[in-house]
């Protein structure tokens, strides 16, 4: 049976693959919660993800474990970086799908400067 954008969000540790402009694959174990039809995530502005992802919406995610190890097949998607305005919805997303892992992680985040620092990354189902 293919796996389902669907079946991949369940999973609680996504792996984001990028791609380069020359279409290298870049594998990142991430966090992600969901949001309406699709998930929401947050990561440093600066990080290579975050350029490819403004040089080529297309990603896939897979399920995995969170060293980054693929637990299954990977799905096609899109991803897009949204306005900082997003951060304390993808943050509160987050403390809700992780718990008390989740808050921890967004007080020593935003501890950080994570609320100007970071930017909240999209990703939804290819149609």
């Amino acid at each position: 049976m293919t796996a389902t954008f669907a079946d991949v969000a369940k999973s609680d540790y996504i792996l984001l693959t990028t791609f380069t402009k020359d279409g290298r694959p870049k594998p990142t174990a991430i966090w992600a919660a969901p949001a309406g039809d699709g998930l929401i995530a947050i990561t440093q502005e600066t990080s290579w993800k975050v350029k490819r992802i403004r040089n080529t919406e297309r990603v896939t995610i897979a399920p995995c474990d969170k060293a980054g190890k693929p637990k299954g097949e990977a799905v096609e998607a899109t991803a897009r970086i949204l306005d900082k305005s997003a951060n304390a919805a993808t943050y509160d997303a987050l403390a809700k799908r992780y718990g008390l892992l989740g808050k921890v992680f967004n007080f020593f985040s935003k501890l950080r400067g994570g609320m100007q620092k970071n930017v909240s990354v999209e990703i939804k189902p290819v149609n």
